[in-house]
Parts: C-alpha cells; structure tokens; sequence
C-alpha cells in the first residue's frame, strides 16, 4: 500500500467526497481485472486503489487517516511510533499493508454498487458486464401540446433520434422515463434509460393551475350592467358562456371538465376571470349618461374598506 492514499487516487487531500468517489470509480473501471486478464500491474494497482478508497470514501476513517490515528492500511497507529514519525524520529515508521486480493472485504457488494445492479463484477471468474448509464435529455413542448398530449423527435448529438409520446396532461419540470433507451450496456448488460425532462412554454392566454385552465376573457361596460353572451376560448375550441348582469371585474365563472385530463380520466375546469374594460375613448353620450346616472344613484363601493380600516 502507498504511504499517501490521496496520491493513490489522484486527488488533494482537501478534496470533496464526491471527488473522491468520482476519482476511485473512474480508476476501478479502467484498473478493473475483468477488464484486464493476465495485466498483474493493473491488479496490483486495483487493490492499492479499492484499499485506498476504503478509508477515504468512509468519512470516519478519512478523518482518523488525516490525524494520524490509522495507517494507510486503516491499522491502529501506536501512539509512541505516531509521535516519533510526527516529530522526525530515526525510525520514522510506516505502516504497510500485507493484505492480498482475497482480503477486501465486501469486494463483491462494493462492485455490485460501482457498477450497478446485477453486474457481473464478481470474484470467480464471472464475465463483467454493466448496466448501460442513463441519457439525460430536456424537452420543450408548447403549452397545448402539454395539456393535450403529443408526439415528439429529439435529435440526438450523434445525429440519432429519439421519438417521445408526451401524455396529455405532463407537467412542466416532470421528468418521462423510457426504458432501455440510454447508453447500451456492456456484457450483454442491459441498457440505460431515458430520462426527458419537460420544459413547458407558457401561452399568451391560458395558465395551469393544477388540472384547471385559467383564463381572462375582457367584457364592455354594457356586458358587465346588462349581462350577456360572450365567447371563451378554451383549450378544445371556443364555446359561449354567460355574463350575469351587474356582473364586476374579477368575478370568476367555472366551465366545467373544460380542464385537463387526469388519470382517472375525469377532466379539470376552466376558470374564466372577467375584467369589465372601458372604451379606449369617452364619447359624450356615454359621458352624459354616467353624469345622469351618477346625480341619481350615486353610490359609494369604498365604504366598506373604510368601515374595515
């Protein structure tokens, strides 16, 4: 065994965990014996490595190993030796490791972990093989093609492609998992997945909330006193709905299973926010009406806030 692990694995001692372990995994994959029959170098050298991460993958014996406390073996250090070797003493003793292949312990569950599961990484002889590594891929999908489901190409960066069925009803940030469709495998190991996520662009007059569809349909002034007919879009097609008369900025009418689809197959509604706008111009007529109207049945909407405040 090295007298110094960190150089083992290729890393600085103030290096993260993570970069230890990303260190080891791509040096016991190209150190592996599988990988190298009759290599006895890259053997020797795969023991010093899977040794080495033994202690600095574990964060206990990485911080023991660091004071001093254990050897590069993960030994017990006699405080005596540590000390002369600390402060410069003749022997300056190091502590080597004479344990051979057969003596790490859980080779078989640590390469079951390293290079997925059902490998076939194991000591006896047994073919290596490995799960082929998940594809991550990010979709962008219109806003009807999310409510309504699709089908859609990605183009693959070695100019392959990937067709994906968008179920109606996806939401943005959802990741889609297809199976088999990422990196093969080796061995005759199967293949990774695909993992989509959707991105979702947002619509000009639709919103999501949950399975209903909001929406904000603008009615006149005279559709707001005197009620009405007025044409709503929806995500299906345009139907007509009903303005109530003396009807005010803000109210809400529902339509519905105008909404999304869910699984049980049932839909959502649709939440039509009214806004009573005014004509971009006030001709005299209008404004001789409200004067009229305002000298005879003046009112005042702000009174409760007052009384509230």
């Amino acid at each position: 065994m090295a007298d110094d692990l960190y150089s083992v694995l290729g890393v600085a001692r103030t290096a993260k965990a993570e970069d230890i372990a990303k260190a080891y995994r791509k040096l016991a994959k190209k150190l592996h014996p599988d990988l190298n029959p009759g290599d006895k170098a890259a053997e020797d050298k795969f023991k010093q490595v899977t040794a080495a991460y033994d202690i600095l993958g574990d964060a206990e014996k990485r911080r023991r190993y660091d004071l001093g406390e254990i050897d590069a073996s993960g030994q017990e250090r006699p405080q005596q030796r540590y000390y002369r070797e600390y402060a410069g003493g003749e022997d300056g003793a190091r502590y080597r490791s004479t344990a051979g292949y057969e003596d790490l312990g859980g080779f078989s569950d640590l390469f079951g972990d390293l290079f997925g599961r059902g490998a076939g990484a194991r000591a006896g002889g047994q073919r290596f093989a490995m799960r082929g590594k998940d594809a991550q891929y990010r979709l962008e999908i219109d806003f009807l093609e999310a409510v309504n489901g699709a089908k859609k190409r990605i183009t693959l960066p070695d100019g392959g492609t990937l067709d994906v069925t968008i179920p109606a009803g996806v939401e943005a940030g959802q990741v889609m998992r297809l199976k088999g469709k990422g990196m093969p495998g080796l061995g005759g190991a199967e293949a990774g997945d695909a993992l989509v996520e959707i991105l979702v662009k947002p619509h000009p007059v639709f919103a999501r909330e949950g399975d209903d569809i909001v929406v904000e349909v603008p009615i006149t002034f005279d559709e707001a006193v005197l009620g009405g007919k007025v044409e709503v879009p929806t995500i299906t097609g345009t139907v007509s709905a009903t303005v109530p008369p003396g009807t005010n900025t803000g109210k809400t009418l529902r339509l519905k299973g105008r909404g999304i689809k869910r699984k049980n197959g049932k839909h959502g509604d649709e939440l039509v926010k009214l806004t009573v706008v005014m004509p971009d111009r006030i001709d005299e007529d209008l404004k001789a009406f409200a004067e009229e109207w305002r000298d005879k049945h003046r009112y005042d909407p702000r009174r409760k806030h007052r009384e509230q405040t």
